[in-house]
């Protein structure tokens, strides 16, 4: 394993993982530093011990990252595939327009988790914040706790899971039913993110009503 002080700096940890040769890393003392494990373009295993500032794992493709503490805004932003995982709490925009892979937060994620999330599933174990899946256009969104308000709000294709209470939900997001197709989808992301003891029937799923697409005048006061 190949170990990375920060005290250094980021640069020769990025610029490894932008290179072809992948591995096993350590990256250690990040100290809230910003950009940590950015653009990593292959297949690394990547463990960081502590704190994260902004935009770790952005632009993630293939790299497999931990995060053993929290994360400052903009985690996995526009992540491609891999997986994030972060073993305490996120900031805001967590995931944001991500076009795949998996981000998995052990605490809570602050406002604006998966906002305009493509494709990206996001699966947190505690609460998020207000406007999560602001314009969520495809993908999952897994809270095993509670929802801020405006949840989902102007929401797409995203698929919505919550197993708690909701303060409020956006415009155009509405309580769909769960059907078997849900469960199993549900089941498997659960299973994936490594979280046990919670029954995929305990969630409530929310999904667009299609509404706004297109400017219809007996919607206008939506818009």
């Amino acid at each position: 394993m190949t170990t990375f002080d920060l005290n250094d700096g980021v640069r020769a940890l990025n610029a490894h993982l932008h290179g072809e040769v992948t591995g096993e890393l350590s990256a250690v003392n990040p100290a809230g530093r910003h950009a940590v494990a950015v653009g990593a373009t292959g297949a690394h295993s990547v463990s960081i011990d502590g704190n994260v500032g902004y935009y770790c794992g952005g632009m993630n493709q293939l790299a497999d990252i931990e995060v053993r503490g929290n994360a400052g805004p903009g985690l996995a932003e526009n992540i491609m595939s891999g997986r994030v995982h972060v073993r305490g709490d996120a900031s805001q925009y967590c995931a944001a327009t991500g076009h795949g892979g998996l981000v998995v937060v052990d605490g809570n994620a602050s406002s604006r988790c998966g906002i305009s999330m493509k494709g990206v599933n996001v699966v947190v174990r505690g609460n998020v914040g207000h406007m999560s899946a602001f314009m969520a256009q495809k993908g999952c969104l897994v809270v095993c706790g509670d929802a801020g308000d405006a949840l989902g709000d102007s929401l797409y294709e995203a698929r919505l899971y919550v197993r708690g209470s909701v303060a409020s939900l956006g415009a155009d997001c509405v309580q769909k039913p769960m059907e078997a197709e849900h469960l199993d989808e549900l089941g498997a992301l659960l299973h994936e993110a490594g979280v046990t003891g919670v029954d995929p029937a305990e969630f409530t799923r929310y999904g667009s009503a299609r509404k706004l697409y297109h400017f219809d005048i007996d919607n206008a006061s939506d818009y």
